[in-house]
């Protein structure tokens, strides 16, 4: 069977997953779970316990679930280095570094702008600070990584890889918080117009919007959540 990889909407991270299954070529599905309505269901828990998205139905019928370590599923299966590099290089190196930062400080700055964001009657007083919080370290995070990206077309080199696809995926909240003006960080702001204008993150867009784009081929339609759970989950 082809990999299903369960990807969140409105402007989930997972949708640069979806670009990194487009540079990788390898036949795929998709299934699209609204993360508003669908994942909060007691069904989706037999998929996802933690109530979160990615999660990659492996070529196995596995439950793989967090970004890593969908990733590090790709990158294996990457035979022809298109989305990765060789085993113990440098390269690679550097690309789990860029990685894990993006995934974890980077990514997790935001939760306080989340939270502020999905409170439901929120108390005036909880929510700005929360959003102080948050504000204070999208800043931080992005001043680290303005330090990081280097002078290349992308994070490592000529072609995108998967630090890319995990960095696209969420850089475009800081427009949807208003934190700052993008050209605050113009290397950040450069690398993400430079990756979004790639036909992969244009088709994985198009993707989350609801449309029907053509794309590298790779990808063999939709498959419902509800048939998704039915057949792998717990």
């Amino acid at each position: 069977m082809e990999p299903i990889l369960l990807y969140g909407v409105p402007a989930g991270s997972s949708m640069g997953l979806i670009a990194a299954m487009e540079w990788l070529g390898k036949p795929y599905r998709l299934c699209r779970v609204d993360m508003l309505s669908e994942m909060q269901e007691p069904a989706y828990l037999r998929i996802n316990p933690r109530r979160e998205t990615p999660v990659l139905i492996t070529d196995q019928g596995q439950v793989l679930t967090e970004t890593m370590a969908i990733a590090n599923w790709l990158q294996d299966r990457d035979t022809e280095r298109r989305i990765s590099f060789a085993p113990r290089s440098a390269e690679t190196d550097r690309m789990h570094q860029l990685m894990a930062f993006i995934n974890t400080g980077f990514t997790g700055a935001f939760v306080p702008l989340w939270q502020a964001w999905e409170m439901e009657n929120p108390d005036p007083q909880v929510k700005m600070i929360l959003q102080q919080v948050g504000n204070a370290g999208v800043i931080n995070r992005h001043d680290k990584l303005e330090q990081m990206v280097g002078d290349n077309p992308f994070l490592l080199g000529a072609h995108p890889c998967l630090a890319d696809a995990i960095f696209i995926g969420v850089a475009r909240w800081l427009a949807i918080h208003q934190v700052a003006e993008p050209t605050r960080w113009p290397k950040i702001a450069a690398m993400r117009e430079r990756i979004s204008r790639t036909p992969a993150v244009s088709f994985a867009t198009a993707i989350e919007n609801g449309e029907t784009p053509a794309g590298s081929g790779a990808f063999l339609g939709h498959v419902a959540l509800r048939e998704v759970i039915e057949r792998f989950g717990a």
